[in-house]
């Protein structure tokens, strides 16, 4: 641990808010804790309001100069944080493993999502496209454009603890804005790596301080003031249902903007004409990667009666050979949860489930013995549920996954949209009229709906998000970018005449 820390220059207790420099922070000191033995990783000092207060103008007063930089040199900046964080890969994959729990395979691949959107975004830097209407008035000009919109406030989860910031990031910078990061406390390491990382990148190029600016502290000091702050015409914030509702209240007071990325609840629908091999390695992964803490983790399998039994037995076999441990050894396919509040969750919502009459099948237990003694390790769980369960409608943020019976697939769609989130959902299938029935109007009402792959392990070329209680909020691909800017519509007059639109004359007789 000590070599990885030096080589991202962690060592020694770090501060909390920095703006391209560091600033001498006043608060509490935070301490990471690794969800693998509960050894510290590393020590934060925590900004306060006048640190954070200190970031924000600095973003302010930065954002009137790079947005005056044209968008492919600033695509050209992006370009080189993608080749930075490249060279980087592995030891910020270690370090994500580290100090949230993932497996080490997981953790790069979280790097390779941020170099994607990199790329991505340098592609977008030349195709902020706007549109040219035609007039309806004699020798006018009419046309959109798109203007940087401000310092942009991100607010991060530690399930990803970098690439939702840098599907963020990586588009506000080449629309033009600056970016404000909150990161989960659970996770500020991997926060302050990538920070000293990319600031190089800055330097290098001259671009001033203040584009891209972390600040670890508390909700009290930092997440209610960011919130609040007029300074900030965007917050960005990925978190719960509860957390999602309060943002977007405090925001929209201001008339501000959010882009809000909460609970996910996830189903895959299993037809009779399913490949069942198929389904079962997708839902595998889907319900057990990550140890069941992604917001697209599959949590519901809503399965027809008459494969039931078979899909059941395919599930409990391929979750029997899940190795658990330490996600930085090989061949480990599951690690801890990132706390034990996380663990006691997890129990609380399997004895909601046998209250109920729900019945578990496979796992649910907390191991212990040598490492497992953090506290922080289970047994992924498979159970037998009803679609209206009140437990069943709820995201528990653990590897439980319930299993639904259904007899017509438009009882599965009804169960499928019968819970308050929307985010991703997943059809197998190989009847051509039940996948295009999942994919309607009348299908699924998920922000994501896939046919024969899982729900989780979303590209970044696609707009990423959902609807419901997950928020409505779009990052990453498609025109995310529109969300960081703004939209201009403009006329030009070349006549010596001024008409009115819809006819209108305004003179007198």
């Amino acid at each position: 641990m000590k070599d990885l820390l030096e080589k991202l220059d962690l060592l020694g207790t770090q501060e909390g808010a920095g703006t391209g420099t560091w600033i001498r922070c006043r608060g509490d000191i935070l301490e990471s804790r690794s969800p693998i033995n509960g050894e510290v990783i590393g020590q934060i000092r925590c900004a306060g309001p006048e640190e954070y207060d200190a970031v924000v103008a600095r973003a302010d007063s930065a954002f009137k100069e790079w947005r005056m930089v044209p968008a492919p040199k600033r695509g050209d900046i992006v370009r080189q944080i993608g080749n930075e964080l490249r060279d980087h890969k592995e030891a910020l994959g270690a370090l994500i493993t580290l100090e949230m729990g993932k497996i080490r395979a997981e953790g790069e691949g979280e790097v390779q999502e941020m170099i994607d959107i990199a790329d991505f975004a340098v592609g977008q830097s030349r195709m902020l496209y706007g549109l040219t209407m035609h007039s309806e008035r004699p020798r006018h000009r009419m046309y959109e454009q798109w203007h940087p919109l401000g310092p942009v406030g991100v607010i991060t989860s530690f399930n990803f603890p970098l690439a939702v910031w840098s599907w963020n990031a990586m588009i506000a910078l080449v629309a033009g804005d600056t970016v404000v990061w909150k990161p989960s406390s659970k996770t500020p390491m991997t926060a302050l790596a990538t920070m000293k990382l990319v600031w190089r990148v800055l330097e290098e190029n001259k671009v001033p301080e203040g584009v891209l600016n972390v600040v670890i502290g508390t909700r009290r000091d930092v997440g209610e003031s960011m919130i609040k702050d007029r300074r900030l015409p965007l917050i960005s914030a990925t978190g719960s249902v509860a957390m999602g509702r309060h943002v977007g209240q405090v925001v929209a007071s201001r008339l501000g903007r959010t882009i809000l990325e909460l609970g996910g609840n996830n189903a895959v629908v299993v037809t009779p004409s399913a490949d069942l091999d198929l389904a079962v390695r997708a839902i595998l992964f889907g319900a057990v990667g990550t140890a069941g803490q992604r917001c697209t983790t599959t949590r519901r399998v809503i399965v027809h009666r008459k494969i039931k039994e078979k899909l059941l037995g395919g599930l409990i076999n391929a979750y029997g050979q899940v190795k658990i441990g330490n996600p930085l050894e090989h061949g480990v396919l599951m690690g801890p949860l990132v706390d034990r509040e996380a663990v006691n969750g997890m129990m609380e919502a399997l004895d909601e489930l046998r209250k109920r009459g729900g019945k578990v099948c496979y796992g649910g237990q907390i191991l212990t013995g040598g490492i497992y003694d953090a506290g922080t390790y289970v047994t992924p769980c498979i159970c037998e549920a009803k679609a209206d369960f009140p437990v069943v409608k709820k995201e528990t943020f653990a590897p439980i996954l319930y299993v639904i019976e259904y007899d017509h697939i438009d009882e599965a769609i009804e169960y499928q949209n019968g819970v308050p989130q929307g985010l991703s959902s997943s059809i197998f299938t190989n009847n051509l009229m039940e996948a295009e029935i999942f994919l309607s109007h009348a299908g699924s009402d998920c922000g994501i709906a896939n046919v024969n792959i899982g729900t989780s392990g979303a590209e970044i070329g696609g707009a990423f998000g959902g609807e419901k209680e997950t928020g409505g909020g779009r990052e990453a691909g498609s025109d995310a970018w529109k969300g960081y800017m703004r939209r201009q519509t403009c006329t030009i007059n070349w006549s010596k005449d001024l008409p009115l639109a819809q006819g209108i004359r305004f003179e007198s007789s």
